[in-house]
């Protein structure tokens, strides 16, 4: 993965904290004798990770200077001159952005060095810990090194030496970050942003001399991927349905059946049948078989196939991205997965040479990292390539829904991961094992396969058995608490709304989650009614997947049974805002439209609404809307219309959320109208105006 630095989470940072001696504090004059670096990785500062050296400064070392920092002309006099210590430097760099105290004085200082030695000066991206430390702190007094290290409690060993206090504005760094994610500064961009907006300190270093400690974001240049891997799914390439022998097969026939379908593996169970839970299969390939013969010879040829079957069989849903399944082999050096349905029964087989015309080598920025990740810092770093994949997807011309489906996905993944590390702690702080089998479901915007770069958490849990406040219920409500911190770590923040499954209203065993559904079509408040919307698309992501699907499946016939209860949902389409002023302009605030208040929430909640009163089992907008055609109920031009609108609006607030990630602010659904070209903004008031019809769409075909 190689993620744009802006888009990084500061928890997942890896770059390189350093400092500077010289022979004075003026910048056009002095001269370097020291730099010093040290690593700081998601949010640790890597002692062992080290660079240290003098450098021969070519004039003498006033006394003064020497009282400082204690080198001495005797010192420096053998040194390596700046253009050695330099390209040594920028090795261990490699490529990695710079951290430092007040460091506009050390980067001017380099920059003069390097055009003296006649080496072209490339400008690093940096952050500034004395600056962060007034974004944090305005009223704080004494921003100094010693002050800052004293109020995050720790002492400076080496102070004036360059290597010493580079350690510590690592150290600064580091205690810094709590601070930064409370206050919503969470990626490095947005850190540069917040820097910047302190203006009058830059001023005052400009005028000494010293480069800017910050630059303004710029947007990054996006390597060029093949999109075939994130249209298309596992279910379209894979090999199905799988061969599958039983498992006193004997090794020949097994090798001859390969040979004969020319396949590079045979799965294996007790059967010998697909279409069962993918625990029950093993597999074997042609490089296991190499092996096998390489190390016994002949002699194991009569011997059962099942004895040399590796296990588990490692799989992947067949409604997975090509990109993951790719990921996935890379990660754990395999070549052959098995693909699975929702149910978890196997239906197919997927090789590396299936996904040979992918071109998988040029085409994959995402992988499967977040399968991998072992904190939620390595969630952070995985999380932080995909702000760059979806603006090179847009601008490669990719639908838009399919680039929202893909940021689902990851969304899901992050989930499901963030459940198996709340396990481990659970188990790790002595709380023991789930009381009950238990799912955590995604809901929202993730479970339609809908969401964009803006999204934040939406999850539920449900669990077999166990009452309100009990003992399971206190256990699952502390599993949620974890969930949610570990999101919010790696970059998916808490939800504004509370739902989340850390809060009792978004967790519960199935007769509680019945009663409560019950109790929200019944009464039909308006918080009650945003509560179904929101649970009408949830989708199992880990553990017990069947209870969510139990859940699901309930609340659909519940809701479908009772007439009224989607005419109750749909009365709030008529009553939102017009995306128009009295004037015919476009209704803006600072300059921007909110797209999902006038675009997507009148037509998503239009499409749940109606896919309850017709019975369509679906999750995504644009699948509820076609299971309406395809029961040939409502106009095909209409819906196509407001399909396309739904469409276009995902577009351009993709392109919006991409260029806010670029440049630090915070994505928002909000799309800046001065900076859509002309046709574009037609183009925006022609889709607005075709989704004017919903309210009348909805109420025709319920």
């Amino acid at each position: 993965m190689q993620p744009d630095v802006g888009a990084v989470p500061l928890i997942a940072l890896e770059a390189v904290a350093f400092d500077t001696e010289t022979t004075g504090l003026d910048t056009h004059t002095a001269r370097l004798v020291q730099i010093g670096g040290v690593a700081v990785a998601r949010g640790t500062v890597r002692p062992d990770e080290a660079f240290e050296s003098l450098v021969r400064p070519g004039l003498p070392v006033p006394p003064e200077s020497t009282r400082i920092h204690g080198i001495t002309d005797e010192q420096v006099h053998e040194a390596p001159d700046f253009a050695s210590v330099w390209s040594s430097f920028e090795t261990f760099r490699c490529g990695r952005p710079l951290i430092g105290y007040a460091l506009g004085f050390d980067l001017a200082i380099l920059e003069r060095e390097a055009a003296r030695a006649g080496i072209r000066w490339e400008r690093p991206r940096t952050l500034c810990v004395r600056t962060l430390s007034r974004v944090v702190n305005r009223d704080l007094g004494d921003h100094s090194l010693e002050a800052l290290a004293a109020r995050l409690g720790f002492e400076i060993t080496g102070r004036h030496q360059a290597l010493g206090d580079a350690i510590a504005a690592a150290r600064v760094f580091t205690g810094l970050l709590p601070r930064l994610q409370a206050m919503g500064i969470r990626t490095f961009a947005e850190a540069e942003r917040a820097c910047l907006e302190l203006a009058s300190e830059e001023e005052a270093q400009a005028r000494a001399g010293w480069a800017a400690p910050v630059l303004r974001p710029a947007p990054p240049s996006f390597a060029a991927i093949d999109p075939f891997a994130y249209r298309h799914r596992v279910g379209d390439l894979m090999t199905a349905p799988p061969i599958v022998i039983r498992h006193d097969t004997p090794l020949r026939a097994a090798i001859e059946l390969m040979a004969e379908r020319r396949v590079g593996s045979v799965l294996i169970s007790e059967t010998g049948e697909a279409g069962r839970p993918v625990g029950d299969y093993g597999i074997l390939s042609e490089r296991d078989v190499l092996r096998l013969l390489s190390a016994n010879g002949g002699n194991v040829m009569e011997r059962q196939a099942g004895e040399f079957a590796n296990r588990p069989l490692i799989t992947i849903r067949a409604q997975a991205f090509a990109y993951r399944a790719i990921g996935r082999m890379d990660r754990l050096g395999i070549r052959h997965l098995g693909v699975h349905d929702e149910k978890d029964a196997l239906i197919g087989v997927i090789s590396a040479r299936d996904l040979l015309r992918l071109r998988a080598s040029a085409a994959i920025q995402l992988d499967d990292t977040i399968n991998a990740a072992t904190s939620d810092a390595e969630m952070a770093a995985a999380w932080a390539s995909l702000p760059s994949v979806a603006a090179t997807l847009v601008a490669e011309k990719v639908e838009a829904r399919t680039v929202a489906e893909i940021i689902s996905e990851e969304l899901r993944a992050m989930t499901r991961r963030a459940a198996m590390l709340a396990e481990e702690e659970m188990r790790a702080a002595g709380l023991g094992d789930p009381p009950a089998p238990y799912a955590v479901l995604v809901l929202g915007s993730a479970g339609r396969g809908e969401s964009l770069l803006a999204a934040d958490q939406d999850n539920a849990i449900v669990f077999e058995r166990g009452e309100r406040g009990g003992p399971e219920d206190r256990w699952f409500g502390a599993l949620g608490g974890r969930i949610a911190a570990i999101l919010d770590t790696a970059g998916i923040p808490y939800c504004r709304g509370g739902v989340m499954a850390k809060n009792g209203e978004w967790r519960g065993s199935l007769d509680v989650w019945r009663e409560r559904i019950s109790g929200w079509m019944r009464r039909s408040r308006p918080q009650d009614l945003l509560n179904v919307d929101i649970f009408f698309d949830l989708i199992p992501v880990y553990g017990e997947r069947r209870l969510g699907e139990i859940l699901f499946e309930e609340a659909y016939a519940l809701g479908h049974r009772d007439a009224a209860f989607p005419l109750v949902l749909g009365e709030r389409l008529g009553a939102g805002p017009a995306p128009f002023t009295l004037f015919g302009r476009l209704r803006t605030e600072n300059g921007r439209i909110d797209l999902k208040r006038y675009a997507l929430f009148p037509l998503v909640s239009a499409a749940r609404a109606l896919s309850i009163r017709h019975g369509i089992r679906a999750h995504s907008t644009r699948a509820r809307l076609e299971g309406l055609l395809e029961k040939q109920i409502g106009s095909q031009t209409a819906i196509r219309r407001v399909l396309a609108a739904h469409e276009f609006a995902l577009s351009l607030m993709l392109a919006q959320q991409g260029r806010d990630r670029q440049q630090g602010v915070p994505p928002s659904n909000a799309v800046e109208v001065a900076a859509l070209s002309r046709d574009r903004r037609a183009a925006l008031r022609e889709a607005l105006k075709d989704l004017q019809i919903v309210p009348e769409l909805m109420r025709d075909l319920m």
